[in-house]
């Protein structure tokens, strides 16, 4: 049985519309992109979490979450101006296949503090 549930769980057939016509989510890029632009605390929380894992040992999903973070505020163009690297490259860089050097990703992390105000600090914590 097809249909939307109420909260008691109670089926209710979507009137006038089939239960594929309309897309449940939008695209995630995009909502990053919002959010960012008017939330600057999600802003300095997704660096924080960006620098986080790449200290603690994922770099892929670092590299993944630094490029949404980069297109939702300073834009790959005018970071390309900032660090003197082509465009191209620093998508390259923050890639599933990424390899940014030390002195690449200091560099991409030093414009986004930059654009977005704040100094990063790591500390130490007990493993849980």
């Amino acid at each position: 049985m097809g249909g939307i549930q109420d909260a008691e769980g109670v089926g209710q057939e979507a009137e006038g519309q089939g239960i594929n016509d309309m897309p449940l989510t939008r695209d995630f890029k995009q909502t990053i992109v919002e959010r960012v632009q008017r939330d600057p605390a999600f802003a300095k929380a997704l660096l924080d979490e960006a620098a986080t894992l790449f200290l603690n040992g994922e770099p892929l999903t670092a590299r993944l979450l630094l490029r949404d973070l980069v297109n939702a505020t300073v834009g790959f163009e005018a970071l390309a101006a900032e660090t003197a690297k082509p465009a191209k490259s620093l998508h390259r860089m923050l890639s599933k296949q990424g390899n940014p050097t030390m002195d690449n990703l200091a560099a991409i992390l030093r414009v986004v503090r930059k654009r977005l105000g704040v100094e990063i600090q790591a500390h130490t914590v007990e493993a849980a």
